[in-house]
């Protein structure tokens, strides 16, 4: 059985993250991960922090927090481009399976789009739109139809993500279910994420996987059926 981690941040793009490259590569080789989904925050919020003056330096900034990531684990951990998208008229964040540097260049400033809008385009696409830690203090429930999922289980430890409100939300609207640790600090513990059969190791791959449902959740280090 292998392990993935679906929410994951880095400090040299997400400005609320502490931890670096190395430690993250140590943190989830110790923890038993074969792979790890950087889901970084993407959103005209991050310009600062990543001293972008446009779209493209922004992109440049952003997928370079993971070439530097998967430079890092390279022979040691699959590393996959993720993002944690916020848009413009909500703090709900979204976490994005699918897209890749390609993907955002030709769709610059996507965070100002709606919700339903960037749906389409994943459907279109074949991508995932996962709403992250949706019933923590400040989101908006979506409509159902507008997404593809949720996050059911949220490792922060920081805050109080109502993971089994949002399990119950994906039960009654048959969304799919993920798990994360949302790491961000040295000492979150590696305790959420998918567990699967075959390794995984490419973008596609984790979508697929997804898709059919063909994976158990870890939470809070037990391994539960999705």
């Amino acid at each position: 059985m292998f392990k993935t981690e679906l929410h994951c941040h880095s400090n040299d793009v997400s400005a609320c993250a502490r931890v670096d490259v190395e430690t993250i590569t140590k943190r989830f080789i110790d923890g038993g991960y074969s792979t790890i989904v950087l889901t970084n925050h993407l959103g005209d919020f991050t310009y600062d922090h990543l001293h972008a003056t446009d779209w493209d330096s922004l992109v440049d900034a952003f997928v370079g927090g993971y070439k530097k990531l998967k430079a890092h684990a390279e022979g040691k951990l699959n590393i996959l481009l993720g993002m944690e998208l916020r848009f413009k008229h909500n703090a709900n964040d979204y976490l994005v399976f699918g897209p890749d540097e390609e993907f955002l260049r030709e769709h610059p400033f996507i965070y100002n789009m709606k919700v339903w809008e960037f749906h389409k385009i994943c459907q279109e696409k074949g991508y995932l739109l996962i709403q992250a830690h949706p019933f923590r203090n400040g989101m908006t429930v979506n409509a159902p139809h507008d997404i593809d999922g949720v996050e059911v289980f949220n490792g922060h430890k920081g805050h109080d993500s109502r993971n089994d409100i949002a399990e119950m939300w994906a039960d009654k609207y048959n969304l799919i279910k993920t798990s994360g640790t949302d790491f961000h600090y040295p000492d979150v513990p590696t305790n959420a994420g998918i567990m699967t059969e075959c390794e995984i190791t490419s973008m596609t791959q984790l979508v697929e996987i997804i898709k059919s449902g063909n994976y158990t959740l870890i939470r809070l280090g037990e391994y539960e059926n999705n």
